[in-house]
């Protein structure tokens, strides 16, 4: 049987970037043995200046601007679009990255995994109502970027989250039915698969 934990986003801790230049929270992390040799990270991230990125050499990182006007990204000298509200973008997390900001301070979040021990799939949705899907995941994430989401699965009763709560779901690659709920309010979806 599937099991879970509601993390709270008062409760997430505060670390330092690799590159010293700011610091980012910590929503969730399989490992505790610091920012090499995880499997998988969520955090977010307050970018106050433009600057470069930290490399996450053999990882793999999803972003998405959560406040702010936005950005744009110049990866390995290839600039992305401008990246709002919501917009997720991928990239190679070894990639020489600079961001600019298009005016003034944003807040991110970001998924940084590794490509060789999870499958990963992420979406941001805005359920009006009730969004219902299956998963074969190992692992299902639902972050929620403004209050007024809730899931349950399997028919339990829905659990609420906050602004910025993020429920784990531990679902074992069984098919899973998922039902969101929400009144238009944003959340994002993230399903890890483990490899081999």
């Amino acid at each position: 049987m599937a099991s879970y934990r509601l993390l709270s986003a008062a409760h997430y801790n505060p670390m330092p970037w690799k590159n010293g230049a700011g610091s980012t929270l910590e929503i969730a992390c399989d490992s505790d043995s610091g920012l090499e040799s995880f499997g998988w990270r969520l955090s977010i991230a307050d970018v106050a200046e433009s600057g470069p990125f930290s490399t996450f050499n053999d990882y793999q990182r999803v972003i998405t601007v959560l406040e702010g006007q936005g950005m744009k990204l110049t990866v390995d000298g290839e600039q992305s679009r401008p990246l709002t509200r919501l917009d997720a973008f991928a990239f190679d997390g070894a990639s020489q990255v600079a961001c600019e900001l298009v005016d003034g301070p944003i807040q991110d979040f970001n998924l940084i995994y590794a490509p060789q021990q999870y499958a990963a799939r992420l979406q941001w949705l805005k359920p009006i109502e009730e969004i219902k899907l299956f998963s074969s995941a190992d692992l299902v994430m639902v972050f929620a970027a403004d209050e007024g989401i809730s899931l349950s699965w399997n028919a339990q009763k829905a659990i609420p989250l906050g602004r910025h709560d993020c429920l784990l779901l531990e679902a074992g690659g069984t098919l899973t039915e998922l039902v969101l709920s929400g009144k238009g309010s944003a959340c994002c979806l993230i399903e890890l698969s483990r490899k081999g």
